[in-house]
């Protein structure tokens, strides 16, 4: 095997994602710093926890808490630029502006009477600390995040504030700065607004819980059951990658880590099997981009859905597992075909792992579908996420290496023992989580662990790894609070949504498209979070003054945000599955795009059709929608391969994606016409063998 074929180290890994992903983009630190720093992450789980568990706090006192942590760290950990990062050491101005956090994120907490007292005004301190926490997002957004959302947010807060010299349907009267300040830093409608808040409960606990579940092991699980399954069909390694990745998606909401951590595995096994570079390294790319499409966890950016649609979190995932199971269906199909045109098979005996060995460990799945059964239960979203965590310590608890006995018996006491100490108590815990069994049991089980293997290292690594993977969403949030801030104080979401239904002349599909290029703009470089704040406060109002509803409409736009990473010219994840595959990175990215052709038209298939997300439909239309949209994707794959039971001619490959997408778009003529293309392009496989270019031969194949 050639180098370039080989795995990549951990330090490669790193050096991928720090090249491709700014959220990596960490510095390397020693010493007293990275104790500081060590704890500090630490301190911030532990705060977020005790806010979720034992007490809740004020919004007020809350968030601001929840930034300060943050902005504190980002200054310690993401350097200015990238060659202070290679030398590893911290500029006076790092300290200096880590310090600046921490005071304007205690500033609401120790001045919350006054500042509720004021309300609607501020003094002269208030103003200076208002200017401070705006640039101090700014900054920390940029080290942590990147420059494009940091530009978007500093050109909205000058078109706030310079208003009456904007053109046009732009123009407003002008915020001036005194207002400006306080909306953005004291009130619930800029930085402390809704990104923020749901940064603060729902994303990093899920960031948590996706922590604790990679200590369990499961993302190396995660590959081996994926080969297991996958890894002896035809063309097998890109089948593995595809299931993966999906898996992977479950626990990461970054497109760039997906692509590197699974990649790094999947595509040197491509290669090897004879896939091209480039199309080795699209399929890894378009696989792990989908991830964040993937329920029960998706990207973070599914979490702001819940504030900015009002409704629960189970039927946003609900609504998104049928165009989630399209979209991966279609990059396998895509993947079938272009192993049988290159003749590439499955992995061999050697090369697969142990069954036994592999579905041994079918419990480190555990934690998944108990998130599953919490959130189908009607638990609340963050409650969920607590318990999950639970959940995944208990199942770490399982590894043959720390099973005990000891623990089963454990749990039991701790199921049937809680309850009755709640009675006794009557209740008097302020606590009303502690009245469940499950959690009772599942903390007397942990501590008891704690008390018999002394093993504290797997948790403590846990809180640190998820509070560091929370840093950069806590600075995209902040920084789209800002954004969504100006777009309430100016009115500039209804003002661009008329403009955009009136730029389409108010026709859906036009629309549509016009949304989706905004969505892949602004996604390109920026992440899903932010990226879904600005399309869902401006490109999605226009789609639902057209009718449609709001569930379709914002799924619409986090589609294009999250696809944006693998379209050309700027596609983060395609350029960092080239570097794992040593491709041609917009080659790679082309290969991506054209891979998730899925993600471009299941979009606009749900908006017309709102019964693909199980919206106001029967079961029986839905397996009809389910068959039509799967058959014409085989068809679309057919036809952007270029092979289906034998190469195809050109008329052939327009005739499929024609077809394909007759099948797709809604309506019973569209279904027939179709069918009808569909089954005589089947006939032409079979009575026409290919045997030269331009040649065929009537004989059955």
């Amino acid at each position: 095997m050639s180098d370039q074929d080989k795995n990549l180290t951990q330090e490669e890994q790193q050096a991928l994602m720090q090249k491709y992903d700014p959220e990596s983009g960490v510095r390397q630190l020693s010493g007293i710093v990275a104790k500081i720093v060590f704890f500090g992450l630490l301190a911030f789980s532990v705060y977020q926890l005790y806010f979720t568990v034992v007490h809740r706090l004020p919004a007020q006192i809350h968030r601001p808490i929840h930034l300060g942590f943050a902005l504190a760290l980002i200054f310690l950990l993401f350097p200015a630029t990238k060659k202070l990062r290679e030398k590893g050491k911290l500029s006076w101005f790092d300290y200096l502006l880590s310090i600046l956090g921490v005071g304007v994120g205690l500033y609401w907490p120790l001045q919350y009477d006054e500042l509720v007292v004021r309300a609607s005004s501020i003094n002269q301190t208030d103003f200076y600390i208002g200017i401070l926490a705006v640039i101090l997002v700014l900054e920390a957004t940029r080290r942590a995040v990147g420059l494009p959302i940091t530009i978007i947010a500093g050109l909205f807060l000058a078109y706030a504030y310079w208003g009456r010299q904007m053109p046009g349907f732009l123009k407003h009267r002008g915020v001036d700065l005194d207002n400006l300040v306080q909306s953005m830093y004291f009130t619930t409608e800029g930085i402390l607004g809704t990104p923020l808040a749901v940064s603060a409960t729902f994303i990093f606990l899920f960031l948590l819980f996706g922590s604790f579940l990679v200590q369990t092991g499961v993302g190396q699980y995660f590959n081996d059951l994926a080969v297991t399954v996958a890894g002896k069909r035809t063309g097998g390694p890109a089948k593995v990658a595809i299931f993966s990745s999906a898996l992977q998606g479950t626990i990461s909401g970054s497109s760039v880590a997906n692509v590197v951590t699974s990649g790094s595995f999947t595509i040197p096994m491509m290669k090897k099997l004879g896939y091209r570079k480039e199309f080795a390294g699209g399929v890894e790319a378009a696989a792990s981009t989908g991830g964040q499409l993937m329920p029960p966890i998706m990207g973070a950016a599914a979490f702001l859905m819940i504030e900015f649609i009002g409704i629960d979190y189970w039927t946003i995932a609900k609504a998104a597992a049928i165009p989630a199971i399209l979209y991966f269906t279609g990059i396998y199909i895509m993947t079938h075909f272009e192993a049988k045109r290159n003749g590439l098979e499955g992995l061999s005996d050697e090369e697969m792992p142990d069954k036994k060995e592999v579905f041994k460990r079918l419990y480190l799945l555990l934690p998944l579908v108990a998130i599953v059964i919490f959130l189908a239960s009607g638990l609340s979203v963050i409650m969920a996420a607590f318990f999950g965590i639970l959940t995944t310590i208990l199942v770490g608890l399982l590894r043959p290496e720390r099973f005990r006995k000891l623990y089963i018996a454990t749990f039991v006491v701790g199921a049937i023992g809680n309850p009755v100490l709640q009675m006794m108590l009557d209740g008097a815990l302020p606590n009303k989580l502690l009245q469940s069994s499950f959690v009772g049991a599942a903390i007397l089980t942990i501590l008891v662990s704690y008390l018999f293997d002394g093993n504290f290292s797997d948790t403590i690594d846990a809180l640190v790894d998820g509070a560091r993977t929370a840093l950069g969403v806590v600075a995209a949030t902040a920084a789209a609070g800002i954004i969504v801030g100006v777009v309430t104080k100016t009115g500039l979401g209804l003002k661009l949504a008329n403009s955009l239904v009136a730029l389409a002349n108010e026709q859906i599909l036009l629309t549509l498209f016009f949304t989706m290029i905004a969505a892949i703009i602004l996604g390109m470089g920026s992440p899903t979070t932010a990226n879904y704040v600005i399309t869902s406060t401006i490109a999605a109002p226009a789609i639902i003054l057209l009718g449609v509803q709001d569930l379709p409409a914002h799924l619409f736009v986090f589609y294009f945000g999250i696809i944006a990473d693998i379209t050309p010219p700027v596609a983060l994840a395609a350029f960092a599955a080239s570097g794992v595959s040593g491709g041609e990175p917009i080659r790679t990215g082309v290969n991506a795009a054209k891979l998730a052709i899925a993600a471009f038209i299941i979009p606009y298939m749900f908006v017309l059709q709102p019964q693909l997300l199980m919206i106001d439909t029967t079961f029986l239309e839905l397996i009809w929608i389910l068959f039509t949209a799967v058959t014409g994707m085989i068809a679309i794959g057919a036809g952007m391969i270029g092979y289906w039971y034998r190469k195809t001619y050109w008329i052939e490959r327009i005739l499929a994606v024609a077809g394909g997408l007759a099948l797709i778009y809604p309506g019973w003529q569209s279904d027939a016409a179709g069918l009808v293309t569909f089954g005589a392009l089947i006939g032409a496989q079979f009575l026409f063998k290919r045997d030269m270019i331009g040649k065929p031969v009537t004989k059955a194949s």
